[in-house]
């Protein structure tokens, strides 16, 4: 075991950072694959918002406004951020307790392959669903509900929303090792559903209950929002600081949560 130990150790030493970067790479393109190929998966986190924002954008309200914005444009901004939650929450946390369940991980751990490829690499799927679930909803926006923003808004609209990946992928690391491989996706609508409509996603924040909206305030889907529709014109221009920082402190603290079930595990297979 020493022996072995002392070896692992040789290699990781004499990995170069390029054959490192290569590692992290395959790992992140097997694990969109494995996504891509699961039905289940692209079929539930794809079509779900982009149904929801055509029948509610497109179908019933294309004519309407909130305020001076748009509804198409609007809904892009919230039905984004349903889209980003629902395709980290369920690419990691799912995935992760279903390779727990398996002992996929005890594989990956007992491999040469850097500890954290395979967190990187699901990370990095989430963002790449993200963006996919985005790009949709501005070519049904633009070509069907009449959306004109300029260039940089639908740049930097894209990026807010695939970075606002984060908060969430790092939430499903957490409960992917708190879950078990059966009871990870009922937990997650559990948490993902009531969080999406109590932060405004499916009604415009000013129509939710006063109740609702205080507790809106405390949850990360809403600050995603609120920058993603300070970009199209709409929200409650709040500082966008504010925002940041309340969505870091999230993924710092589901990051630290995640953590202690990566050694509770690490400490039930060696200790």
């Amino acid at each position: 075991m020493s022996t072995a130990t002392m070896t692992l150790s040789s290699t990781q030493v004499q990995r170069s950072p390029r054959h490192t970067a290569t590692i992290y790479l395959k790992e992140a393109k097997y694990e969109f694959l494995k996504n891509l190929r699961l039905r289940m998966y692209t079929a539930s986190v794809l079509s779900f918002p982009i149904m929801f924002y055509v029948l509610f954008g497109l179908v019933l309200n294309a004519k309407q406004s909130i305020g001076s914005t748009s509804v198409p444009a609007y809904l892009i901004a919230t039905y984004g951020t349903f889209g980003v939650m629902g395709a980290s929450l369920f690419g990691t946390a799912s995935g992760l307790a279903s390779d727990r369940g398996l002992g996929w991980l005890q594989v990956k751990r007992a491999s040469p392959m850097p500890p954290f490829a395979y967190f990187a690499a699901k990370v990095v799927t989430s963002i790449i669903f993200s963006t996919i679930i985005v790009l949709a909803l501005f070519a049904l926006g633009i070509t069907l509900g009449g959306v004109r923003m300029p260039l940089a808004d639908f740049a930097k609209l894209l990026g807010t929303l695939a970075l606002g990946s984060l908060p969430f992928s790092a939430m499903g690391l957490a409960l992917g090792y708190f879950t078990g491989p059966n009871s990870a996706p009922a937990t997650i609508n559990l948490i993902y559903l009531p969080m999406s409509f109590c932060s405004g996603l499916w009604v415009p924040f000013m129509f939710l209950p006063k109740v609702v909206r205080e507790i809106a305030l405390a949850l990360p889907p809403y600050h995603l929002s609120q920058l993603a529709l300070g970009i199209v014109g709409a929200g409650r221009h709040e500082s966008n600081a504010t925002h940041w920082e309340v969505l870091a402190a999230f993924t710092m603290i589901c990051l630290g949560v995640a953590r202690i079930g990566f050694q509770r595990d690490k400490g039930k297979l060696y200790g």
